[in-house]
Formats: C-alpha cells, structure tokens, sequence
C-alpha cells in the first residue's frame, strides 16, 4: 500500500510542474504590461518609459523565460510564492487567509451534490423507462445545460431582489452561503444523479439482486443495502473530481455574490496583471486538486482490494493465499 500511495505522490510531481509552465506561458503570451499599470500615464512620454524599464527590472520581468520559470519553481520548493506587484506583501498568506471561503463553498457543494444525485438516481434507475424516469432525465439534462453564473443571477433576482429572503452579497450571516452553494451544486448533482442511475441500472440486473429479491428482501433493502452499495464504488472516484470540479465553480460563485475567497483574489491579480497572484493561485488550487485525487485514490484502493493486491509483495501474497 505505501509503494502506491508513493507512486501516486510522483505522479503529480509532473503534472504540477507541467501547471505551472502552462501558467507561465498563458501570462508571457497574454497582453498587457504590469510594469505599464504600476506606473500609470505620464505627461512626459521619455521618463514614463524610463519608470516602466525600472518597475521591470526590479520585477524581474527583464529576465528570459527559463530563468523565471526556475526562479518561481525554486522559491515555490522553499515556501516562498513570491510578493504582491502592487502591496508587496508575500502572496501566500493572502491565498491562506481566503482559501477557507473557497473551500467551504465547494465542499458544501459537493455534500449538496451527493445528498440530491444519489437519490435521483437511485430513483430513476428503479422506475425505468417510465415517466418518473423520463422526467428525471429531463431535469438533470436542463441543470447540467445550464450556465451556472447565469443560474446564480437567476436565484439573486428571485430570492434576493424579488423576495428578499436571502443577502444578495457578502457572508455577514449563514444565510450568505445558500445561493452560493446552490446555484454552483445544481449542475454538479445533476451530472452526479445521470452517473449514480447509469451505476445502478448495471448492478440491478445482476443475479445476486435476483437472488436477494427471491429471499424475500424488501425493495429498499435491496436498493439502499445491496444494490447501492456495489453501484457506489465508481461513485467514490467520482466524487473526487466533483469535489475539484466544484472548487473552480466556487471561483466563479465568489465573483457573483462578492465573497473574499480565492475566486476574487485571482480575478484581481488577472485584471492587474499581477503574475504571482496568478501563478501562486494556480499552482496551489492544482496542488489541492492533486491531494484530493491522492485522498480518493488511497480510499478506493481500502475499498476494492483488487487494486490493493497489484502492491502486494509476491511472498505476502503467496503467504495470504496459503
């Protein structure tokens, strides 16, 4: 089990590296010069130009491409993600300090997700063809089909400006985060529910349902005990990707309803041109995206031994099999 969850560590090793190129090569090739922002229009066209080639320098946006790669790389190794462009005060605490709104939207997303999908599915996958079914099927392809930023306007004008049941911004009370997680949950329980009913209608017609059925077992045993149980293992690796899913959702869910979580951090630092913000912002998501991924590998390779007896030793397993 350790050489998995090692070989699942490396694994990520080039994939973060692999982010962070890509990341840098969107900000070369993207228009726009902080350096230009930092300073501003001047009347004097001669020292303008001469401000904005010392705001580079200093940046060190002078340097050729390799070397700030390896620069930001290295000082990411050491902790260090480099300083803001225009507070100057070191990004990572920053990230720290707004990351747990990000995550509480996505994971109260995901939960939601689960807790909506599951059931659908399971429902729909027992009333096959029918117009329950149908009807099911219908409203996961109008979520799923759905801009979520434009479903989120919808609920604030309902719910906010039409009713005035919920704040239409900030996160002053509880309530704050319901058309957040709502409005970025729909979509994703949606796809979940079409995954969970595909799961079920395979392992309801295996023969050992047929067998449970024809001991007498009562249909929500069979659905929630035996059925669900089995049809829940490929769901497992699917709620991990909800998961990293629903965190760039809750990106965009900060934007709309003026949360301070990461979604505006990098909206900010995209606008300004404000590269470690940028880079930081995208290296550390991706970073989370990867140990969620590591966390759902570990938990699926617990659950299906399949996967756990590829790490075992040939001796341990000649031994376990005497």
């Amino acid at each position: 089990m350790i050489v998995y969850i090692i070989k699942r560590v490396l694994m990520f090793i080039p994939i973060l590296l692999g982010i962070s190129l890509i990341c840098l090569v969107l900000i070369d090739i993207a228009p726009g010069d902080p350096a230009e922002i930092i300073v501003g229009i001047q009347d004097n066209e001669g020292d303008r130009q001469a401000k904005v080639d010392a705001v580079r320098k200093e940046l060190g946006l002078n340097d050729p491409f390799v070397v700030r790669y390896v620069n930001f790389v290295g000082n990411a190794l050491k902790g260090d993600f480099g300083n803001d462009f225009y507070t100057k005060r070191p990004v990572g605490p920053d990230i720290m300090a707004r990351f747990p709104y990000t995550l509480t939207i996505a994971f109260l997303s995901t939960v939601l997700s689960v807790a909506i999908g599951i059931p659908i599915g399971v429902y729909a996958a027992t009333h096959q063809y029918s117009w329950k079914d149908n009807l099911a099927i219908i409203l996961t392809l109008v979520f799923v089909s759905m801009p979520a930023f434009w479903f989120a306007l919808l609920l604030v004008r309902l719910f906010s400006v039409e009713l005035g049941w919920l704040p239409v911004s900030g996160i002053k009370s509880w309530t704050a985060w319901i058309l957040p997680t709502v409005s970025t949950a729909l979509a994703s329980a949606a796809s979940f529910a079409r995954q969970a009913r595909s799961n079920m209608l395979e392992v309801i017609r295996q023969d050992y349902i047929t067998t449970a059925r024809a001991k007498g077992q009562s249909e929500v045993v069979i659905r929630y005990r035996h059925a669900l149980k089995n049809a829940g293992i490929p769901l497992i690796m699917l709620v991990g990707g909800l998961f990293g899913i629903q965190l760039g959702g809750a990106l965009i869910a900060e934007v709309i309803f003026s949360i301070p979580g990461l979604g505006q951090y990098i909206l900010s630092g995209l606008i300004n041109r404000n590269y470690p913000v940028i880079q930081s912002s995208v290296l550390f998501m991706s970073a989370i995206f990867c140990l969620i991924i590591l966390l759902i590998d570990i938990l699926f390779a617990f659950i299906d031994p399949r996967i756990r007896s590829m790490y075992i030793k040939p001796k341990k397993l000649q031994a376990k099999e005497a």
